[in-house]
């Protein structure tokens, strides 16, 4: 009896043991199961972050890298071999010749030109140089009385010496507008019987375009031109105004002027006169005046001229 009793109570035990083995493999297992969920998610949770930290870095690269692009561009812009010569719409006291162009041509026709609008400007224009005598001294005026002009140079002025290449330089430094005046100025190769000979006209605009390149930089552009003795002045003018708009020029003639290349030679007194004469009632005027050796008068009258037209209310512009 006592035997039996001692076996049952073994037993029992036994069946507990494997309870408690049982229950707290239970427990280990949870526990287990947690701290695997637990790295999962840490793991998660990290990868997550790592991604974010790649998405942050890779949108500050692109950031870096667009800065870098744009600096470039920017740099290559500056970097062009031109002088630093600037285009119409970089320069801020610059008007397109497209507009003066069209300003003059409807004017002439006795049209109402588009771009009348009240505003009284002033484009101080010289032709045929650079020249070493009295180009130097109209740059040091204009400077002096701080106004841009344009000139109107010719490619054989240019090409006249070192001296001139430099004035040209100059020109360019001091912020005035460069446009091309032919290279030769003979109207006999340019207008024979007084009639445009298309391909002389274009090839003298081309070698004189080649030195302006030589002295600027091989990226200088300059669209702008002025037939010698004006494009009013000759006949068969077709053609070649086609092939100035396929070429993407603008000729630009004049609505008052100094006199200092009409008739007889004139005094400093006489030019400011001209000029105080042919710009009444023009709200834009485009002013025609010379800068070669033998134009000294002309100097002499720049600062009455430029003093009287601020007077009259005009801005000084120039034109690209």
């Amino acid at each position: 009896m006592q035997n039996n009793i001692n076996y049952k109570r073994k037993k029992r035990k036994i069946k507990n043991q494997k309870k408690i083995i049982v229950f707290s493999s239970i427990i280990l297992g949870i526990v287990v199961i947690g701290a695997l969920s637990t790295q999962i998610i840490f793991k998660k949770n990290e990868t997550a972050k790592a991604i974010e930290i790649s998405k942050t870095e890779g949108d500050k690269n692109s950031s870096i890298v667009k800065k870098e692009d744009d600096k470039n561009t920017s740099v290559v812009k500056s970097n062009l071999d031109n002088y630093g010569y600037l285009s119409a719409d970089e320069d801020p006291v610059a008007d397109d010749a497209a507009f003066v162009e069209k300003y003059l041509y409807q004017q002439n026709k006795g049209e109402m030109p588009e771009g009348a609008n009240g505003h009284k400007v002033a484009y101080l224009t010289f032709d045929d140089g650079p020249s070493t005598n009295v180009t130097p001294e109209i740059l040091r005026i204009l400077k002096e009385k701080d106004v841009k002009a344009t000139f109107f140079t010719l490619g054989k002025s240019i090409n006249e010496s070192e001296t001139t290449k430099e004035i040209l330089k100059q020109q360019v430094k001091d912020g005035h507008a460069i446009a091309n005046h032919s290279y030769s100025h003979d109207y006999s190769y340019l207008y024979p019987n007084r009639t445009v000979n298309t391909d002389n006209f274009m090839n003298d605009i081309e070698k004189s375009n080649d030195a302006l390149r030589a002295v600027l930089g091989k990226d200088f552009v300059t669209k702008v031109i002025r037939f010698p003795g004006g494009h009013m002045s000759w006949k068969g003018k077709d053609a070649i105004d086609e092939k100035l708009k396929d070429g993407g020029y603008h000729y630009i003639d004049w609505n008052a002027l100094s006199g200092d290349a009409e008739g007889k030679h004139k005094s400093a007194a006489e030019l400011i006169e001209g000029v105080k004469k042919t710009v009444t009632g023009r709200e834009k005027a485009v002013i025609l005046m010379h800068d070669t050796n033998q134009k000294e008068e002309t100097a002499k009258a720049l600062p009455e001229i430029i003093d009287y037209l601020r007077s009259e209310g005009y801005e000084f512009r120039t034109i690209k």
